[in-house]
């Protein structure tokens, strides 16, 4: 565990700076819920997110039908889609869960708390095998506090490894605020965002090397949130604000007054600037795509999804969910 306390010397990575392809605003699906924070499409391709209030809803293409599937009781962030049609869902109250959506049935997996637990279960990735991969963002702070745990640099985020027959595991430990999960399309390696280091890291898990970790890409403009792969075979990768230089300096400088910052009233304290700001990268971590659009009534964008040629995206702080098409890259 850290202090937020940076070694004597050390310096921000500085932020890659790209212009990023501009799309048109986003099309919205309202949601009667605040938050629809992460999004996947199920067997019928309809678009499944959780909001603040704990439910599960599945909304069709066109966003005319909205239906309750299930309540975890908590506060639902990253999901996924299971083999039989049920879906994984990680519950920053509950821990990590399993729901059938036909009947609305509730299965804990994994409960959070306890030292061998997850404290704050946030996104995740299933492999063929059942083999489930997720982050476990802070054992500091809850979801309502976040910033602190950002403005702190806690370092106290892991992540897991629960195999279909045999116990839970943490394969990374000592991450700044572990976020968005995603296995590369072979399986070969799970990478995990970083949110508080500006970061992608990754896990090989097979071959010679299994166990070892390296940084897939560094020095983002933004600070990277849910994470998926899509059809397309890329990882996609949300920015859910620009990087904040105020925040870098302070981390560099005066870590001090960024606890004193923490202790603030929230609108006193430093915001993060919504964008929505995308990224696809490769296997071996080169940007592939970099897509912005006007933020209007949907920003912070934190879940994402890459199929048939549209982008679907989630937000903690909207009210509705989007589809984004996804035009082919102009061939150089």
């Amino acid at each position: 565990m850290t202090t937020g306390i940076r070694p004597r010397g050390w310096r921000p990575p500085r932020a890659r700076r790209t212009q990023p392809r501009r799309l048109a605003a986003p099309h919205l699906l309202p949601v009667n819920g605040l938050g629809p924070e992460d999004v996947v499409l199920d067997e019928h391709d309809r678009i499944i997110t959780g909001v603040d209030d704990g439910r599960l809803l599945a909304l069709d293409q066109d966003g005319r039908q909205l239906r309750v599937l299930a309540d975890t009781g908590g506060r639902p962030l990253g999901i996924e889609t299971l083999p039989d049609g049920a879906l994984l869902v990680c519950d920053a109250e509950r821990g990590l869960l399993r729901i059938d959506p036909r009947h609305g049935h509730v299965h804990t997996l994994l409960a959070s708390g306890g030292p061998v637990r997850p404290a704050l279960c946030n996104n995740a990735a299933v492999a063929t095998d059942g083999t489930v991969y997720f982050s476990d963002s802070s054992r500091r702070f809850p979801l309502s506090r976040w910033r602190h745990d950002l403005m702190e640099h806690s370092g106290t985020g892991r992540l897991w490894r629960l195999p279909p027959d045999g116990p839970a595991e943490v394969l990374l430990d000592g991450l700044q605020f572990a976020n968005g999960v995603a296995l590369t399309p072979d399986e070969t390696s799970v990478v995990v965002a970083e949110t508080g280091a500006y970061r992608l890291r990754r896990v090989t898990l097979t071959g010679p090397r299994a166990g070892s970790s390296d940084t897939m890409l560094s020095a983002m403009a933004g600070f990277p949130d849910n994470i998926s792969t899509g059809t397309d075979g890329l990882i996609w990768v949300t920015q859910a604000a620009a990087r904040s230089h105020l925040l870098d300096t302070a981390h560099t400088h005066a870590p001090a007054l960024l606890r004193l910052a923490a202790a603030l009233p929230r609108p006193l304290q430093p915001q993060p600037a919504e964008t929505l700001w995308l990224l696809a990268v490769d296997t071996h971590g080169r940007v592939v795509h970099e897509l912005a659009a006007p933020v209007g009534d949907f920003g912070m964008v934190t879940g994402v999804r890459q199929h048939r040629g549209t982008l679907y995206l989630g937000s903690l702080t909207s009210r509705a969910v989007a589809t984004l098409p996804l035009e082919p890259a102009t061939p150089h």
